[in-house]
């Protein structure tokens, strides 16, 4: 009896067909975020005593309000990631939207990805590798693992949306590609309200779990 491949799924086709379609896009902005990552590493590699003892007070005061009880207002952190994401996918689809923008929008990647690495280097360097990395995965991953995907693929299809402007000068084609990235960047917003959702309810418990160990 043979057995017949599953199918995929049109979603899945079409997620499929858009990286493939845009691929130099994707490494461009993948690379960009990377070299972003290394920077916030190197920075915090390279900070002197001073700065490395502030950053140590801050995290350690965070965790230790944590250890004695204080809870994290659940509704007040979703109000506050709901509100960050939107003003992120709107400005990413703005300045992705007009013929200079694209510098911005390529800046905004790298910044993202220096936020990150920062993050992670600077949580090692007070906890060590161990509990640092698991600081990140209990407080971070998640929800880092649907923001990073969509800012990668807002920024690709701004990309798209300029280089259609470049090469195609008629107002219909021009018109119709604004409208696509309008709709592809309301996809993406829906997307990164999961994301605060996950961050809200799911991170902090496993951050709560994970705090006693530090």
């Amino acid at each position: 009896m043979r057995i017949l491949p599953k199918k995929k799924s049109k979603i899945t086709n079409l997620a499929i067909s858009h990286i493939k379609d845009n691929l130099k896009s994707y490494i461009i902005v993948s690379l960009i975020f990377l070299i972003g990552i290394i920077l916030g590493v190197l920075f915090v590699n390279n900070m002197n005593e001073k700065q490395i003892n502030e950053v140590e007070t801050y995290l350690t005061d965070f965790t230790n309000l944590l250890k004695n009880g204080n809870k994290i207002d659940s509704l007040q952190l979703l109000q506050k990631s709901i509100k960050n994401n939107f003003v992120f996918t709107f400005l990413m689809w703005f300045v992705g939207s007009t013929v200079i923008g694209i510098p911005i929008v390529l800046g905004i990647i790298a910044f993202r990805g220096f936020c990150l690495g920062y993050t992670i280097s600077a949580s090692t360097a007070v906890w060590g590798v161990g509990k640092g990395i698991l600081f990140f995965i209990t407080s971070m991953l998640l929800q880092n693992l649907i923001f990073i995907p969509c800012m990668l693929s807002l920024a690709v299809s701004g990309i798209k949306l300029y280089r259609s402007i470049m090469k195609d000068k008629r107002k219909e084609n021009i018109k119709f590609e604004i409208f696509r990235h309008t709709v592809f960047s309301v996809i993406i917003l829906l997307l990164l309200l999961l994301s605060a959702f996950i961050e809200t309810y799911i991170s902090t418990n496993l951050l709560a779990i994970y705090i006693p160990y530090l």
